[in-house]
């Protein structure tokens, strides 16, 4: 027998539901084919999902990935613990893992079994959603297979879901309770498991099956490998088999996403593969292993990678989460696996939890206001820009399978609130309906999260974080993380350079942590937010966050050097430019000067990481020769991480357009007007105010349109801003001079784009 979690769409109130599913799938056919269509469509009957077909068996499969060069992300950096090797099995060096030390550490364990003793809740409760699992109890065999199929003919997966997940709970309970009969019962699942399946294929669901029943089957045996009566041989015949059947499915995933369109995959696709390699990884002693899944979490090109699976992020830290407008079963389960991941990375010494200041957070509480409802009984509305990728248009959050029921928000609560002391209200508020946390019956989350992962506070007092000052719209617009223990929160300006503040406003605890202060126009602020009692009084003050009104200059280029293969910045922010290739010294504009000269074969500027980080309204320009181009898009700028992600100016014979993206040339926002002049000097400029960017050519607007979402520091820290080269790398390099390159941090009127184009 076996528990349900879910909701149904009318109340929104948990159901649990007592049901032998082994036995009801076993009986028809038919039924079996209900299931497989109930995961397909992401169990909407349940208000729950499975990872649900990213396409890769239809049209789009037999699509290349488009687009050209992979557009590698550059080297990949860690946070904390730094990626080294591992111990014996290893194939590099020196890093030892922290064993248990998956979604478990014998710290938690030692606090369950101590809160459980305590009488303490939400533990007992917790503990009693497990103990009440028909998956944690003895007395069924294992039910292994030779070849485990999942999509296509034949599929039997089901009976590796259910054996996973009692191997998983048995295991847990012997944890907890000390009681062996549950370990050796774990035990007889794993090693029958082991000794009998030899293949795990199927159509393209089985890179999913190999993502989520890795990460169990790994996260069961790190439990077990702490019990006597698993001995060492057994323990490494898992190690084997987990390196020779799931692993190597998750590797081939992430390399070549199935022969499809990188963006056809949706992000759960990837953070499956993620969670059951770096899950493997460590409980396989192979450094090498969880490196990869470091790499891939911190640089990868596809929607499971930190910076995609939040497409944007709006005012108050709100991350639009990528699979937002497909359905909230899809988003749930991208979401909890992205949160399974920084949960055992942690526990490993790595904080991909804090990667870009809580991305996952600002996805987090996206996802969870999007699946709660406000006291009128209505879900909330949340602000969503059009996001566009492989599988369509998608212009609102879905309101497909909401709201959604899955237990994978504890990790994330406790995280967030309980170690780090911020707050996150929605998180918050959605981890408390659903406790205690208890069985899903899909199979794609361990759960029992309330029990696992409760804690009290690890700290108090915690000053609100992550304070950021962007210009958009001429305004300075102020976002950051709260403190979980304050009551309201008050936002204060000075006069850069000043110690005198005034306070502008207060935020109550649970509302949006944003402010946009109109009352300024020009010059230097700066602002903190202050965390505040119930009564008033001051808890903890963040740091400062400055910001500069008066579109002030970022990057000053003249690029008249004349020798030498770097181009000083004038700008005041030492942002020297690098020649690469092709690129050298010619003509410049004015007699006697000389210009940066870029061949049209190899030649181009390379401009310092993350150059655009933190702008918001901008404005580019530059003094261009271009000599053109047989055909092809030439870029004068491209400021990006790879093809997935960029900000460019194209030329070509047909047309000149800026266009900015975060999920390839899918979901291109564009701005065009007629091709750039030949064989003569042109001045160009591009403003971006808001959402409106305009093309400025020789001093007077050519075009312009009020649909772009994305600001620069949406893209995050750029690692390959380049002038005269694309992110793609079947497409023409520029062929002709530059000079007077110029970023200005806020948008500039038309009369000073027109004074730029005089000079």
């Amino acid at each position: 027998m076996a528990l349900l979690h879910g909701f149904p769409f009318d109340t929104g109130t948990p159901i649990v539901m007592d049901f032998d599913f082994d036995a009801w799938l076993a009986s028809t056919s038919n039924r079996r084919q209900w299931l497989r269509q109930t995961l397909v469509s992401g169990g909407a009957a349940f208000g729950l999902a499975a990872c649900g077909s990213g396409g890769s068996d239809g049209a789009a499969s037999a699509e290349a990935a488009a687009g050209g060069s992979a557009g590698s992300g550059g080297t990949a950096g860690t946070g904390g613990v730094s990626g080294g090797a591992a111990t014996s099995g290893s194939a590099s060096g020196a890093r030892v893992f922290k064993h248990p030390g998956l979604l478990h550490t014998e710290a938690d364990f030692t606090r369950m079994r101590a809160q459980l003793a305590a009488g303490r809740e939400p533990w007992v409760a917790g503990f009693r959603a497990l103990t009440s699992s028909g998956r944690a109890q003895l007395g069924r065999d294992p039910q292994p297979v030779v070849t485990a199929i999942r999509g296509g003919d034949g599929e039997n997966f089901r009976a590796m879901v259910e054996d996973v997940q009692r191997a998983y709970q048995l295991a847990l309970r012997w944890k907890v309770s000390g009681d062996t009969a549950y370990a050796d019962q774990a035990v007889r699942y794993i090693n029958a498991w082991v000794s009998t399946m030899t293949t795990l294929t199927g159509n393209g669901d089985r890179f999913l099956a190999a993502g989520i029943y890795g990460y169990q089957w790994a996260n069961a045996a790190e439990i077990l490998r702490t019990y006597s009566g698993w001995s060492a041989a057994d323990i490494a015949a898992c190690q084997k088999w987990l390196m020779a059947n799931f692993y190597p499915l998750t590797s081939s995933f992430l390399k070549d996403h199935n022969a499809t369109n990188i963006t056809n995959q949706w992000a759960n696709w990837d953070l499956v593969s993620l969670a059951g390699m770096l899950a493997i990884g460590v409980f396989a002693d192979r450094a090498d292993v969880y490196q990869e899944a470091l790499d891939y979490f911190n640089r990868g090109r596809g929607n499971g990678a930190s910076q995609h699976m939040v497409y944007a992020r709006h005012p108050g830290h709100m991350g639009q989460w990528q699979e937002s407008g497909r359905d909230q079963g899809h988003s749930t389960l991208s979401l909890g696996m992205a949160g399974y991941l920084c949960e055992m990375a942690w526990n490993q010494g790595d904080d991909l939890y804090g990667m870009d200041d809580n991305r996952l957070l600002a996805g987090a509480e996206y996802v969870a206001k999007s699946n709660l409802k406000d006291a009128a009984g209505a879900f909330y509305s949340l602000p969503f820009y059009v996001y566009i990728n492989r599988q369509g248009t998608f212009t609102a959050v879905s309101d497909g399978g909401r709201p959604n029921g899955r237990p994978c928000w504890e990790p994330i609560y406790n995280h967030y609130v309980k170690r780090k002391g911020l707050a996150a209200p929605w998180v918050s508020a959605l981890a408390a309906q659903l406790r205690p946390e208890g069985n899903t019956w899909l199979g794609d989350d361990l759960s029992f999260g309330t029990l696992t992962f409760s804690r009290d506070a690890d700290v108090s007092r915690v000053a609100p974080a992550g304070l950021q000052a962007i210009v958009r719209s001429g305004a300075a617009q102020l976002s950051w993380w709260g403190s979980a223990d304050a009551a309201s929160h008050a936002v204060l300006r000075a006069p850069a350079g000043s110690s005198t503040y005034t306070e502008l406003g207060r935020i109550q605890a649970g509302e949006l942590n944003t402010w946009t202060d109109g009352t300024v126009t020009q010059g230097r602020w700066q602002y903190q937010i202050r965390a505040l009692d119930a009564a008033g009084a001051t808890l903890s003050t963040s740091v400062t966050a400055t910001v500069d009104l008066g579109a002030p200059v970022l990057l000053s280029l003249p690029l008249d050097d004349g020798q030498g293969t770097a181009a000083r910045d004038v700008g005041g922010r030492g942002l020297t430019g690098t020649l690469n290739g092709g690129a050298s010294w010619g003509e410049g504009r004015k007699a006697g000067t000389k210009a940066l000269a870029l061949d049209g074969a190899s030649g181009y500027l390379a401009l310092p990481e993350g150059v655009l980080a933190g702008v918001g309204d901008v404005t580019i320009s530059g003094w261009v020769w271009w000599n053109g181009v047989g055909k092809g898009n030439a870029r004068v700028f491209d400021f990006g991480s790879s093809d997935i992600t960029y900000l460019a100016l194209f030329v070509s014979p047909d047309a000149m357009r800026v266009s900015v993206t975060n999920t390839t040339y899918f979901g291109e926002q564009t701005v065009s007007t007629a091709p750039l002049a030949k064989g003569r000097w042109v001045h160009l400029a591009m403003t971006l105010k808001d959402r409106t960017c305009t093309l400025y050519v020789d001093g007077a607007a050519a075009a312009s349109i009020a649909t772009m979402d994305l600001a620069p520091y949406q893209l995050g820290r750029t690692g390959q801003n380049w002038l005269g080269r694309a992110q793609y790398g079947q497409d023409p390099y520029f062929n002709g001079r530059l000079q007077d390159f110029r970023i200005h941090g806020g948008a500039l009127s038309a009369a000073q784009v027109q004074a730029l184009a005089q000079a």
